[in-house]
């Protein structure tokens, strides 16, 4: 169709109408421009570890950056290095970030590095983890509910530590108890947080209804695997292909 037929369509009896009607279209097709844009944020080039102290974390760490085992101790600053990987990424390196598993100043560490991370591996002791339930709950919580994590779909390890222990907890009893005490916390959160308008929903997680569930939590994928950063008696040989596997897959 010529500009001239297009003009004319505008001049006669409807054109107003029709100019409304273009108008409004494209309001229409910004506003969905705007929204596709910004419904997934950036993902950075960093591994975060996180967990609780004397989880294995800074092990791993080790492990990823040195191929090393090291005697570790409980740190209150970031450890940074960097990974090369494997297989079909043979040759990209990402940054690796020990995160402090202390409570006081965890999440101080995670708000500042989580514009870099790419990838979230918590690490679990799966020994004591009967007893540390509720803390790893808790940090598991706020690393779902935090914002910029969720819009970037940034994906999470849990990495079942310490399997090498005949009384560590499987992955899949770890994750039916995380579930359940989530589901708890869930429910004291929302009400302690609830607004005055009667809206919590900046802090609850998976579906309204239905007892929490890790696979609830879209956009971000949470998976689970077993592994021993330590190794064997003299710390070599330890079982954490599953972990390199997942950042390959990720990366």
């Amino acid at each position: 169709m010529a500009v001239s037929s297009i003009l004319e369509i505008f001049e006669g009896p409807n054109g107003g109408v029709l100019a409304v009607a273009t108008g409004l279209f494209l309001v229409l097709i910004t506003t969905l421009l705007l929204v596709f844009l910004r419904k997934g944020g950036r993902r950075g080039n960093a591994v975060l570890l996180v967990g609780l102290t004397d989880s294995g974390k800074t092990l791993l760490f080790s492990r990823l950056t040195t191929e090393k085992y090291v005697m570790t101790h409980t740190s209150m600053k970031e450890n940074k290095g960097s990974y090369t990987l494997k297989g079909k990424n043979q040759g990209k390196t990402l940054d690796v970030i020990d995160i402090p598993g202390h409570s006081r100043i965890r999440f101080q560490f995670l708000d500042k590095q989580e514009g870099q991370a790419r990838a979230i591996i918590f690490v679990i002791d799966s020994v004591n983890f009967p007893r540390e339930l509720k803390d790893v709950a808790e940090q598991m919580y706020d690393i779902l509910c935090n914002k910029h994590l969720s819009k970037a779909a940034v994906p999470i390890l849990v990495a079942c530590n310490k399997q090498d222990m005949t009384t560590a907890k499987s992955s899949r009893v770890i994750k039916l108890q995380l579930e359940k005490e989530i589901n708890t916390l869930r429910v004291t959160r929302s009400a302690a947080l609830q607004g005055t308008d009667g809206s919590s929903k900046d802090s609850f997680i998976g579906r309204k209804g239905k007892d929490f569930e890790f696979a609830h939590v879209e956009p971000v994928k949470v998976e689970f695997v077993e592994c021993s950063c330590k190794g064997d008696t003299e710390g070599k040989d330890p079982d954490i292909n599953a972990v390199y596997d997942w950042i390959n897959k990720v990366a």
